[in-house]
């Protein structure tokens, strides 16, 4: 199956695991984000490509017009930066962001992320994700 013809597993039962492989450990590194929190790999010696993550949060807030909650929104950024053959430093980079209203469930929040975790990693999108596969 490929994106046309995907299929994602939804509700409270629909379980999302990880096995195997080796712990990626991330640690404050000082670095100041407003509403937020900057981590990055501590066992990376090398300063230009340290792996890094920044974490940010912005509430939902009331607009006083109408009376209405808009949404929050959170941000997860991740950078694994890597030195080409020339010397030059690039930035992989995923970004990963939700924004939901304060009156959606939480439970229907959580089945969001159980959807977009099968659409980042699910076989469905693996073409994608390999190669750009839109079929």
């Amino acid at each position: 199956m490929g994106l046309k013809t995907m299929s994602t597993i939804r509700g409270a039962s629909a379980t999302i695991t990880v096995a195997g492989g080796s712990a990626l450990v991330f640690a404050e590194d000082g670095v100041t984000v407003p509403n937020g929190l900057h981590l990055m790999v501590p066992g990376d010696s090398d300063y230009q490509t340290r792996r890094q993550c920044t974490v940010k949060y912005r509430p939902p807030t009331l607009d006083p017009k109408t009376g209405v909650y808009g949404k929050d929104k959170k941000g997860v950024t991740l950078v694994f930066p890597m030195s080409l053959s020339d010397g030059r430093v690039v930035f992989n980079t995923l970004r990963l962001e939700r924004e939901v209203h304060p009156s959606f469930e939480p439970e229907q929040a959580a089945d969001l992320l159980r959807v977009g975790a099968q659409i980042l990693w699910g076989t469905d999108a693996a073409d994608f994700w390999a190669n750009g596969s839109l079929s």
